[in-house]
C-alpha cells in the first residue's frame, strides 16, 4: 500500500500514542481513510463539522419526519453536514418492560422514507451481526453501541456492509484501547471509521468525560465524534430507567469543541419528557439550533487559532 505523506504522519502519530500501528498482514500497514466518507459527506480534517442527530428511538414516523425536517433546515443554513439518527430497536434498555422500538423491518422502512423525503443521510445502531446487512442497505452509517464496542462478530458484520461505521467507546474502555476496535474494522474491510466519546463510568450511576481521550483517539487517524447527550446520562438512576441532566449537554459539547472534534452527536425531541427513551438527557428540538450554533462558533475559533499558529 502506498501511503501519502499525510497518512504516514498519522500512522507515526498512531504508533506513538497507541503503541503500534495496525498490522493485518506481515509487512503491510493498513490505515483508515481520513477524512472518512459518510454517505455523501466527508468527516475529518478540513471538512465541515458533522452533526449526527435525531430521536433516540423510532416511535412515530411523523415525529421522525418533523425532527428530520428541522435538521435538514440546519444543514441548509449552517456550515455543517447532518446525518439523521434513530434506533429501530433499543436492545439495552434497563427494564424488560421498556419500549424498544418498531423492530428491524418496520423501523428500517421508516428510516428509508425519512431519507427519501428529506435527502439526509441516515444512521441507526445495530446490536446483532445478523441485522447489519439489512441496516446497511438503508443506512449510510452504522452505529455500534458502547456496550458492544468489543464484539468482534458485530464489528466484522458492520464492516462487511461497505458502509461507514461509528463505534461508541464503551464506558469501561480506555481511549487508547479503541485501537483494537479500529484494527477489527480494518480487518473486515472498513476504512471509513469514526470513534465516538460518550462518557466513562465514575462509580455507580454517573459518567464523566476524559477530554484527553479525544486527542488519543484522533491520533489513531480516525475522525472523533462527541456524544453530548449520552455523556450526561445517569445510568439506572430512576430505578427501572436511566436518568440524565440535559442542562450539562451544551457545556460539555462546547468543551469538546474547544479540545477538538470532527462531529457532534445530539439526541433531540420536541417534548423530551414525553420521549419513550432517554428523555432526561435530550435537547429540546426548539433549542437545538442555538446549541449547534454556539458549539460551532467554538469549533471554528479553534480551527482559526490552529491556522494562525501554522502561519507564524
Amino acid at each position: 500500500m502506498i501511503l501519502t505523506a499525510w497518512n504516514a504522519r498519522r500512522l507515526r502519530t498512531f504508533a506513538t500514542n497507541a503503541d503500534t500501528p495496525i498490522r493485518l498482514n506481515k509487512g503491510c500497514l493498513v490505515n483508515p481513510r481520513l477524512p472518512a466518507m459518510v454517505g455523501p459527506h466527508q468527516c475529518g480534517p478540513n471538512s465541515p463539522l458533522l452533526l449526527i442527530a435525531g430521536p433516540c428511538v423510532i416511535d412515530d414516523e411523523n415525529l421522525c419526519l418533523c425532527i428530520a425536517e428541522v435538521l435538514a433546515a440546519l444543514a441548509d443554513d449552517l456550515p455543517i453536514n447532518v446525518v439523521f439518527k434513530a434506533s429501530f430497536d433499543k436492545a439495552n434498555r434497563t427494564s424488560v418492560s421498556s419500549y424498544r422500538g418498531l423492530g428491524l423491518d418496520e423501523g428500517l422502512a421508516v428510516l428509508d422514507r425519512v431519507r427519501a423525503k428529506t435527502g439526509l443521510p441516515i444512521t441507526t445502531d445495530v446490536h446483532l451481526p445478523e441485522h447489519a446487512t439489512a441496516a446497511g442497505e438503508v443506512c449510510d452509517l452504522l452505529q455500534i453501541p458502547a456496550f458492544l464496542c468489543r464484539q468482534t462478530d458485530l464489528l466484522l458484520a458492520a464492516a462487511a456492509t461497505g458502509r461507514a461505521v461509528n463505534v461508541k467507546k464503551g464506558q469501561f474502555v480506555a481511549p487508547a484501547d479503541m485501537k483494537h476496535v479500529v484494527a477489527k474494522l480494518l480487518a473486515g474491510g472498513c476504512r471509513d471509521i469514526l470513534l465516538c466519546e460518550r462518557g466513562t463510568f465514575f462509580g455507580y450511576g454517573r459518567l464523566v468525560n476524559d477530554f484527553g481521550g479525544l486527542i488519543t483517539m484522533r491520533a489513531m487517524g480516525v475522525p472523533v465524534i462527541f456524544d453530548a447527550t449520552h455523556s450526561v446520562q445517569q445510568p439506572a438512576s430512576r430505578g427501572d430507567s436511566t436518568g440524565g441532566d440535559r442542562a450539562l449537554v451544551e457545556p460539555l459539547a462546547r468543551a469538546a469543541a474547544a479540545v477538538g472534534i470532527d462531529g457532534l452527536f445530539l439526541e433531540t425531541h420536541p417534548e423530551p419528557d414525553q420521549s419513550p427513551s432517554d428523555g432526561p438527557n435530550m435537547v429540546p428540538l426548539e433549542s437545538l439550533r442555538g446549541v449547534v450554533e454556539r458549539v460551532l462558533r467554538i469549533h471554528e475559533a479553534r480551527l482559526d487559532g490552529l491556522a494562525g499558529m501554522e502561519t507564524t
